[in-house]
């Protein structure tokens, strides 16, 4: 009998028995064919911005779709502000910066940029980085060293887990969200030059940090705390400043890390904290000492959306994720532990459905991606719907339509919208 693919997924093949390093496995080419169903609706092609509505391109010309799998928070991507901002930069200062910031230099938008962005943050001094990932694994490597400890939140992102394995510090994790287990890891490695690393919205589960109580914690035990507001800066706190500012704690946070990439439609990221540190960083994080800096359009169009950052956008983008979120869970999706502009519909273990309802979605016109193991739990795969500003009501409206259209009936027939309690 043929292995199903549907029982496999990437965390099959990443140790390879192939005998050449340059080789991929057998298995996974074979799976990759045989499983052409699932892998043909990741790195989707598009024939439009990340608006709303865009266009998926595909063999017929082009399908119009609602687009919930942008993170383009404000709806700032396609402001003809923002693009003005970096036509004009583009014709300034050129395609490029062709070095990095410390021996080729920054120009004055990269200066002002991160004027702006520590103001943002309610901190001394900002660094940027001309990568979002790149940004998260500089955080890291940039402070801690062998015999150091990252003490990390169980659901943190990956590049603030690799920067911390490539950094040579141990990395332990606690309990996702929990003081308790936090207080208890922090105690086993008391001692030790520590960090507790956490995230503002966690990209998955949309759920918010109980940062005060986290703070608490760490305070109790001497250990300052790294942010993660990739999901948060912009969308959260009266001004944007994120979570931080949100609880009202930019004075109890020791370095605030944001992306450029969502809220800010960028590209990019950066980190604000103490001047003394963040000059220290400058030096020893290596994804900002060796790489050609931002740029300068790119600088550009984050300077305009900070001047397109308004308390009303906020309140947009948080009432279209209420809505969304409860209409949602009235057709029986569960949301997860979602809080947040970022709302998952969870599946669960039916990786079979999970593509087949996609494919459905999208060739009525609605696109949302789906999430595999082992970026979540198996029995925890789900869709990321991540709702904007610029989202109408009329978009969701429509959104729900289709899912109640597709994935319902499939969910339905198969039993498992009783399931879903949560």
């Amino acid at each position: 009998m043929s292995p199903d693919p549907a029982d496999y997924s990437l965390a099959d093949f990443y140790i390879s028995d192939s005998d050449s390093a340059v080789e991929p496995p057998e298995q996974f080419q074979w799976w990759c064919q045989a499983a052409d169903w699932a892998m043909g609706q990741y790195e989707p092609h598009f024939a439009g911005g990340p608006a709303n509505r865009t266009i998926l391109a595909d063999g017929d010309g082009g399908t119009p779709v609602i687009n919930l799998g942008s993170y383009n928070y404000l709806g700032m991507a396609m402001h003809p502000a923002a693009i003005a901002a970096s036509q004009k930069a583009l014709g300034q200062f050129g395609t490029g910066a062709c070095g990095p910031p410390m021996l080729s230099g920054r120009t004055t938008v990269h200066v002002e940029l991160e004027r702006r962005l520590a103001a943002l943050a309610g901190q001394q001094s900002a660094v940027l980085f001309n990568g979002g990932f790149s940004g998260g694994l500089g955080a890291i490597t940039g402070l801690m060293r062998r015999g150091d400890v990252v003490v990390a939140d169980a659901l943190a992102h990956v590049c603030l887990v690799d920067g911390s394995k490539l950094s040579g510090a141990r990395l332990d994790f606690f309990a996702h969200n929990d003081p308790t287990d936090l207080d208890r890891v922090l105690d086993q490695h008391a001692g030790k030059r520590r960090l507790v690393v956490v995230e503002g919205i966690y990209s998955m589960d949309g759920d918010m940090a109980r940062l005060p109580q986290l703070l608490d914690v760490a305070e109790t035990h001497g250990v300052p705390v790294l942010i993660d507001e990739a999901h948060s800066i912009l969308g959260c706190g009266p001004n944007g400043g994120g979570v931080v500012e949100h609880f009202g704690a930019a004075k109890r946070v020791a370095l605030q890390f944001a992306t450029c990439s969502k809220a800010f439609a960028g590209l990019g990221s950066f980190i604000a904290g103490r001047s003394e540190i963040l000059r220290y960083m400058r030096y020893y994080s290596h994804p900002y000492t060796f790489s050609a800096c931002m740029p300068s359009h790119i600088a550009a169009g984050l300077l305009a959306v900070l001047d397109l950052n308004t308390a009303e956008l906020r309140t947009a983008l948080w009432s279209n994720a209420e809505y969304f979120r409860k209409q949602a869970q009235s057709l029986g999706l569960s949301t997860g532990n979602s809080t947040t502009y970022v709302v998952p519909i969870v599946v669960g273990a039916d990786r079979a459905l999970l593509y087949e309802a996609c494919g459905l979605m999208r060739s009525r016109g609605l696109f949302i991606p789906p999430i595999d193991y082992p970026t979540v739990a198996q029995d925890r795969v789900r869709y990321r719907c991540s709702i904007t500003a610029a989202h109408t009501r009329a978009d969701l409206d429509e959104a729900l339509n289709i899912l109640e259209d597709t994935l319902i009936p499939l969910m339905r027939s198969r039993g498992l919208l009783h399931l879903q309690t949560t």
